[in-house]
């Protein structure tokens, strides 16, 4: 169905239910070391485009699949985005307190997946700033910092854990994390992504992730079409992953942003009504 698909590459399908309830999933597995291939990320430029007009836009890539959260007054990207080793778009580091404490802000430390020259995957917890040229990666979770200043500065992240120099070619922010060490961890207190009970709410999915033997996975899973396919929480997100080998993996954004296309054509079918929803950012598999 979705051929001419290049050695190392492959594309999977499962209608299996999730817990009882209906299901429509897909991933597409790719061998990082595969020289072939081009793993890349493109961004719209505060504009926001559907992946089918990515496609056309990167002349007909393998594979396109939403990626980082967004707001929609700016079409700004709210995680790092690194394309050819430079800096694309940043982190959001401030969430602003509500109520009483409207003078005090909290900040979070967001995931993102990345690949370097070499060709190795890595998930890491994040710091960017615009005076920086690379990313600062911490390999364990932080938790987010309250205080009453609107930045979250270079300085203090010299304190925090043990922030290093993150030389990625390309690179693509989300979160929470789901899977580490091929077990379920899912860092969402960290990274402050959902609060309540929306971590174990339903909906369609993006979600990346990798092997111990140097498989990228991009998984999209079908939601909010009762009967047909209800969507997964992040618990049983992190589950499938694991299932399909991952050894660390991470949500990226989903409801109506969640879109993987391979060859152009599309696997999931988006949520939204009006199709697929125009977004800032995209992760790209090329052939060279």
């Amino acid at each position: 169905m979705y051929q001419p698909l290049p050695n190392g590459v492959h594309v999977y399908f499962s209608n299996d239910s999730i817990d009882g309830k209906p299901n429509r999933a897909f991933y597409v597995s790719a061998h990082l070391k595969a020289h072939s291939l081009n793993f890349t990320t493109q961004v719209g430029n505060g504009k926001r485009f559907t992946p089918s007009e990515y496609f056309v836009k990167e002349s007909d890539p393998l594979l396109v699949v939403n990626a980082t959260f967004f707001e929609f007054v700016r079409n700004s990207n709210l995680n790092m985005v690194v394309k050819d080793g430079k800096m694309l778009a940043y982190n959001l580091h401030t969430i602003a307190g509500k109520g009483k404490d409207t003078l005090t802000y909290r900040h979070p430390f967001g995931s993102a997946i990345g690949i370097s020259k070499n060709r190795r995957a890595d998930i890491a917890w994040t710091f960017t700033d615009s005076s920086n040229q690379y990313a600062l990666a911490n390999q364990t979770p932080i938790s987010a910092i309250k205080d009453s200043s609107r930045i979250l500065s270079n300085k203090l992240i010299g304190t925090l854990g043990d922030f290093k120099k993150w030389k990625v070619e390309t690179a693509i922010g989300g979160g929470p994390v789901l899977v580490q060490e091929g077990k379920i961890k899912i860092t969402n207190n960290e990274e402050l992504k959902f609060s309540g009970k929306a971590l174990y709410d339903k909906h369609p999915r993006t979600a990346m992730g990798y092997t111990k033997d140097g498989l990228l996975i991009v998984m999209a899973i079908e939601g909010r079409f009762p009967g047909k396919a209800e969507g997964a929480n992040l618990e049983q997100l992190a589950k499938i992953l694991i299932g399909v080998g991952c050894e660390e993996a991470l949500n990226l954004d989903g409801g109506g942003s969640s879109c993987l296309l391979v060859n152009g054509k599309q696997t999931i079918t988006p949520s939204d009504k009006e199709g697929q929803r125009p977004v800032p950012a995209v992760f790209l598999i090329k052939n060279k």
